[in-house]
């Protein structure tokens, strides 16, 4: 009797610890988890192709031999004209693509033919929150549903076939701080999907919803919350030992905003973790410590979410340092033995090679220049600092590699069995960092605790040209075992597209200045080229239908360096977006037309009639508040207004009303009354008098 009543007790602990939301079974019909898992050669059924995130395709009837023969079977305009960063979907002959806003579009894949289209109408005042440009990845397929993250915070569940909503849900705590511009995975009939907001007031998670309504099932935080509250879990209770201050008021980062990795060998869920919040650690006295889980490789359990392990690439990250790049699972022949490993080249510079199932540490190079450790203990893996990039304790800027864009971002990289290369799109960029010891939290904008405007490129004029000078990109194959390059295709600027290998020994990439191109993966040989007419800085894909092999990529210039970066932008594109799908097969002849003639630029400021009091406050304010939409020292990308240029320049009042009234919240372009007053209003119009006067004068001597 006594065993029974055991046995009776454990079986209802059992079921108390199993249950949760009531859950959708599996899908059994359209795409299925055994269908992704098997990735069908003719296929793309997920962002990265498969759960492994190569990017590789096995077809080969485009390859080496007559790539030259490559042409435009057809394309699609685009109405949103912002950056372009999805990565198109093809199943059962229709091609699924997302834009800017969060749109999402079917097509035949063949013809072109658009099938539906979906707007979920986000307002753009959210682009006031979205650090890097109002772009988004792309959708998620599985069962009868298509599925996209807005830029709003919502998951969305699309009929496949008519593109009409089956369900909605908002998934972020709130409309302040919280964006999503990441494409969602699946995971057992799991959406999993993060956010972005880490340079906001955000608190980092990882969140899985039932596929057939949008409950959540599991969310997991990558950073601790208040003490005071309690720990959801004991991750976090650990977690919160290696912060300082009081991290929770300023969310703490660590935003799970791109990279997210389904392993069924392991049933793990791998992401990446953006950087601790703000950068400049004096600024809410979070210290020296780790931060963790920031800058890391996290793995959980894909059904429950439970901690499993992590893999800190950063810690105390200072530098912008995300591990969000993609996540790349390969099964390599590494000291004899056939390890399960997961590759990652995230923004710090070091390429690493990690154990997939425990997280162990195998390897890490060097795959561009850095400056930010001194070297990498061969054994953990943990970096030496190089104290002089500890720049909060100099008061003085320090000049980072890689800068905070990252030596390599969120294009993706791609992983060829064949070759047993890594294909990576490579920024080789340097940064000005340099704390600001008066900064303080606000209601609005940044909270970085950066000196913005002591480290805008006019304010160092000493070492601005040897940044810009600097400032390049690459396409750099590496080899993940010996922890080498291979060969490497040098570009002019920065900011290029992710790539996609193929069993034909292609690679094929667009880059900043609009040319879609295709190497051998073998050795690195340009073979074909295509005038995209707009930056390409989204990855392509490839499928067949009929026998026939098709290469799509989205054009469409923008994202974070074209808005933030200033004259460094200037150095990578054509400056212009021109927003298209575009889709190739061989033998076919399709043109574009003409790209449209650029707008002449109003070039003659208001003569300057400020005080230099009101241009000091006024960069100040311009740093913190306007730079990371309207360009780094008011020299503004394509995308957004130069403000250098703008007929607001010469009334006050006409300032006053976009920026303290909100007269064009319409258009993205939010009231700050909530930061800033009249007079501060006036002190950026002054400052940007200044620069626009200073610009000119430069132009014409």
């Amino acid at each position: 009797m006594r065993h029974q009543l055991i046995a009776a007790i454990t079986a209802l602990a059992l079921a108390a610890c199993s249950s949760g939301p009531e859950r959708s079974d599996p899908a059994t019909e359209g795409v299925t988890d055994a269908m992704i898992a098997a990735a069908p050669d003719a296929e793309w059924l997920s962002y990265g192709r498969d759960y492994g995130e190569q990017r590789f395709s096995p077809l080969t009837q485009i390859n080496a031999e007559n790539v030259g023969e490559l042409g435009l079977a057809w394309s699609y305009d685009l109405d949103t004209a912002r950056g372009q960063e999805a990565t198109p979907i093809m199943h059962d002959g229709t091609l699924y693509i997302t834009s800017a806003w969060s749109k999402v579009f079917a097509f035949d894949a063949a013809s072109g033919e658009l099938k539906w289209k979906y707007d979920p109408e986000v307002p753009r005042d959210t682009l006031v929150r979205a650090c890097c440009d109002a772009v988004n990845r792309g959708v998620a397929i599985y069962g009868d549903r298509v599925f996209v993250a807005t830029l709003d915070g919502r998951l969305v569940g699309l009929d496949r076939e008519t593109g009409k909503v089956d369900w909605e849900k908002t998934v972020v705590p709130n409309q302040e701080d919280y964006t999503i511009t990441g494409a969602p995975r699946i995971a057992n009939g799991l959406v999993l999907i993060g956010s972005g907001g880490a340079e906001y007031k955000a608190r980092g998670y990882i969140a899985a919803y039932d596929h057939g309504t949008g409950e959540e099932v599991w969310k997991f935080y990558t950073v601790p919350g208040n003490p005071a509250d309690g720990f959801e879990n004991e991750a976090m209770e650990k977690a919160a030992e290696t912060w300082g201050g009081e991290w929770w008021k300023l969310g703490g980062g660590g935003t799970v905003w791109d990279s997210i990795t389904y392993d069924p060998k392991t049933n793990l869920v791998l992401f990446g973790t953006g950087n601790a919040e703000p950068w400049n650690p004096g600024a809410n006295d979070r210290g020296s410590g780790d931060s963790l889980y920031t800058g890391s490789i996290v793995a959980v359990d894909a059904d429950t979410g439970e901690y499993r392990w992590h893999f800190q690439e950063t810690p105390e990250d200072r530098w912008d340092y995300d591990s969000n790049a993609q996540i790349t699972l390969a099964d390599l022949e590494i000291d004899g033995k056939l390890r399960h490993v997961a590759l990652h080249a995230p923004k710090n510079g070091y390429f690493y090679v990690l154990d997939a199932e425990t997280g162990e540490f195998l390897s890490a190079g060097s795959f561009a220049p850095q400056n930010w450790t001194t070297g990498i203990d061969p054994k953990t893996g943990k970096p030496t600092i190089n104290p002089e990039a500890r720049y909060e304790n100099s008061g003085a800027p320090w000049i980072g590699l890689p800068g905070a864009g990252g030596a390599h971002s969120w294009q993706p990289m791609s992983f060829s069995p064949d070759t047993g290369l890594v294909y990576i799109p490579v920024n080789l960029a340097a940064f000005p960092f340099m704390a600001d010891d008066e900064w303080a939290e606000s209601d609005i904008g940044f909270q970085t605790g950066q000196a913005s405007a002591a480290v805008a490129m006019p304010a160092i004029k000493e070492v601005q040209q040897e940044i810009l000078s600097a400032t390049t990109g690459a396409l750099v194959a590496w080899d993940p075992v010996a922890q080498k390059e291979a060969w490497r295709v040098d570009y002019v600027g920065p900011w290029n597209g992710g790539t996609l290998a193929t069993a034909g020994n292609l690679v094929f990439q667009g880059d900043a200045r609009g040319d879609f191109a295709a190497f051998t993966a073998d050795k690195g040989s340009k073979l074909w080229s295509f005038n995209a007419q707009s930056g390409v800085i989204a990855a392509p894909m490839t499928y067949s239908i009929d026998g026939e092999q098709y290469v799509a990529v989205l054009a469409g210039w923008g994202g974070v360096w074209d808005v933030a970066t200033g004259i460094l932008a200037n150095k990578s594109g054509p400056m212009r977006n021109i927003s298209r799908l575009l889709v190739f097969k061989l033998g076919a002849k399709g043109e574009l037309g003409a790209p449209p003639a650029l707008a002449d630029m109003v070039l003659d400021p208001p003569a300057f009639t400020g005080t230099e009091e009101q241009v000091k406050l006024g960069s100040t304010l311009y740093g913190r508040y306007c730079s990371v939409c309207h360009g780094d020292a008011a020299v503004a990308g394509a995308l957004n207004p130069d403000l250098r240029h703008s007929a607001t320049l010469g009334s006050s009042d006409a300032i006053k009303a976009i920026v303290i009234d909100g007269a064009l919240q319409h258009n993205g372009m939010v009231s700050f009354a909530k930061a800033l007053q009249a007079g501060d209003a006036e002190a950026i119009r002054q400052y940007l008098i200044k620069r626009a006067n200073e610009d000119k004068a430069l132009e014409g001597s």
